[in-house]
């Protein structure tokens, strides 16, 4: 009897067959935690799911990835909706993953916090971002559903409070699927016309699920991005959104931020008033002290008796006048002393007293003085200085003392 051989590829593929066609593999809900998570740039999803005693390894292609509204990740604790089928090339049997649950918190809610964290790191709720809203706007937009009750009471109110303020409703979808794309072009639209000084953003209550746009990350960096600065008004007091967070102002309900978007005209006048009110008791105010400052300038003596006044400041200046002339005279003679002092002091070392007593200067032809002469050369011209004038001489001999003997130099 002839033995039948197989191919890998036909027992591969026959396993195949056999776990796609059970009927309780075919699609079941397995629960278990994730590890090995990795998301490859192609869009698959592969991890591991694993309990206390066994593992099994999961894809999910993208097609099935994009429609998850949060991450995967290492250590989460989820319920898997799949099949179990064999990957033929490698005879590797594994989960092919159609849906994921968290277990212990929804989707929606892990997404939220995945968001919330990844924005915060990125600094888009840090206060620095955040801008003033415009006190006195002359026009405040409002992204929101053209039909809902909320963007009646938005107009409703700022009408009420300020009447001039101009407001333009630019209409988006504020739930569902095209929802968060309508609200970033909503809000792009807004800063391309850029004639509004306020933005609202939002819409009425509703589920987590009808409010979900609002969590989207492509609108939170549309709302950083504006170049308007941005009240965010979803849902009631107790529903907050990513909107909220990043943008400049949070508002309660769309209600509250109409509120918080323009101030009330009749506090406004009141406001004015009041100003002008002290305005007009500060002026009063400084004119009495004024009125008062005058009349002690004019009851001033050198206003009530001015020659009087002059008299008396002529009298002061001359007795100054007086008094400098005085320290000047007695300054001069001490001046006067010291020169007498330093003139007899230069008298007493004068060359000119020493001729006057017969003595004579002698200088050479280059001006020096001759004190020796030694420093005299025979046939040398001389200058003699005395008292009463200079003569020449010529030098025809010289005779010098050495150790007491005379020598002579004819």
């Amino acid at each position: 009897m002839e033995v039948k051989v197989y191919s890998v590829e036909q027992i591969n593929r026959y396993i195949r067959n056999l776990l796609e066609n059970d009927f309780i593999l075919n699609s079941f809900w397995v629960k278990g935690e994730i590890s090995n998570f990795k998301a490859h740039s192609s869009g698959h999803l592969y991890f591991t799911l694993k309990d206390a005693f066994a593992s099994i390894q999961c894809v999910m292609f993208e097609g099935a990835a994009q429609l998850l509204p949060f991450l995967p990740e290492n250590g989460l604790s989820v319920a898997v909706c799949g099949y179990v089928s064999v990957y033929e090339k490698t005879g590797q049997y594994q989960l092919y993953a159609e849906l994921i649950e968290p277990l212990g918190v929804g989707s929606l809610t892990l997404a939220f916090e995945q968001l919330k964290e990844k924005l915060a790191v990125e600094g888009l709720f840090d206060a620095e971002y955040k801008r003033e809203i415009c006190p006195y706007p002359k026009c405040v937009a409002v992204v929101t559903s053209p039909t809902g009750a909320a963007v009646r009471d938005v107009i409703r109110i700022i009408k009420r409070r300020n009447h001039t303020v101009k407001i333009v409703v630019v209409p988006v979808l504020v739930q569902g699927e095209y929802a968060p794309d309508s609200i970033v072009e909503g809000i792009k639209l807004v800063n391309q016309w850029g004639k509004a000084d306020t933005l609202i953003v939002g819409r009425g209550g509703g589920s987590l699920e009808d409010l979900w746009a609002f969590n989207e990350e492509k609108v939170a960096r549309a709302i950083f991005a504006s170049e308007i600065p941005v009240i965010s008004a979803v849902g009631h007091e107790t529903d907050f959104t990513i909107a909220d967070f990043v943008a400049d102002l949070r508002a309660s309900t769309p209600s509250a931020a109409a509120e918080l978007s323009v101030k009330n005209l009749e506090d406004m006048t009141e406001q004015f008033q009041s100003v002008v009110s002290r305005l007009e008791y500060a002026v009063t105010n400084q004119m009495i002290q004024w009125k008062k400052r005058l009349e002690f300038i004019v009851q001033a003596k050198v206003l009530q008796q001015p020659l009087i006044q002059i008299q008396k400041q002529d009298s002061y200046i001359k007795q100054l006048q007086k008094q400098l002339e005085k320290q000047v005279y007695y300054i001069l003679e001490k001046k006067q002393q010291k020169y007498n002092a330093l003139k007899q002091q230069l008298d007493a070392v004068s060359p000119l007293k020493v001729l006057q007593r017969g003595y004579l200067l002698a200088k050479n032809e280059k001006g020096a003085t001759l004190t020796t002469v030694k420093s005299i050369q025979k046939g040398e011209n001389i200058t003699l200085y005395f008292q009463d004038g200079t003569a020449r001489a010529t030098i025809i001999e010289r005779s010098i003392q050495k150790s007491g003997k005379e020598e002579i130099d004819i």
